[in-house]
């Protein structure tokens, strides 16, 4: 039994939401989320709270009461407070730069890797650390693993893109001579 879907969603100030037919409608200034639900669920907004529950006692409607709820509650998290990730690049030469609404990325490639920022999305470079937010947990996740994608850390000198809380495992080099 979903022990997620039994918490209510607290709604904290400036955020206003709005239950339209089976989607629920959470805004913050011109900022507009939507999060349809297709029935699946039953939702109650209340008292500064949005309280989910199961429309029977099917497997799959317990699975879809966690889910809803912990999608909504990351719309109203990414509303008030929003989400960031944060990469580091290690590696001689290796260096980011934000032009407009392009990262510029140069990872030991012959040529420069451009990235389209997509909208939503802001990316902020200091030094060797690119800072990745927004409003969307999902948006920020995927932008941040793309950009780890053009050059993933390889084990033996540390090089190339991972994040500021990533454990890269080393490897011993060669042996030297016996």
């Amino acid at each position: 039994m979903s022990r997620v879907g039994k918490q209510p969603v607290s709604i904290p100030g400036g955020v206003d939401v709005k239950l339209d037919g089976t989607a629920l409608v959470a805004s913050k200034g011109k900022i507009e989320k939507r999060l349809e639900t297709h029935g699946r669920v039953n939702i109650e907004v209340k008292d500064n709270e949005v309280v989910f529950t199961k429309k029977d006692d099917s497997k799959q409607s317990s699975a879809f009461w966690g889910t809803y709820r912990a999608l909504f509650n990351n719309i109203v998290i990414g509303l008030d407070k929003g989400f960031s990730k944060s990469l580091e690049i290690n590696g001689v030469g290796y260096r980011a730069n934000v032009n407009g609404k392009t990262l510029e990325l140069q990872l030991g490639f012959s040529h420069p890797i451009n990235y389209e920022i997509p909208e939503g999305i802001d990316i902020k470079v200091e030094k060797n650390i690119i800072t990745v937010s927004g409003t969307d947990k999902q948006q920020v996740g995927q932008v941040a693993a793309e950009i780890r994608g053009f050059r993933p850390p390889e084990p033996y000198k540390g090089k190339g893109v991972k994040y500021t809380d990533e454990v890269i495992i080393r490897k011993a080099g060669k042996a030297a001579g016996k």
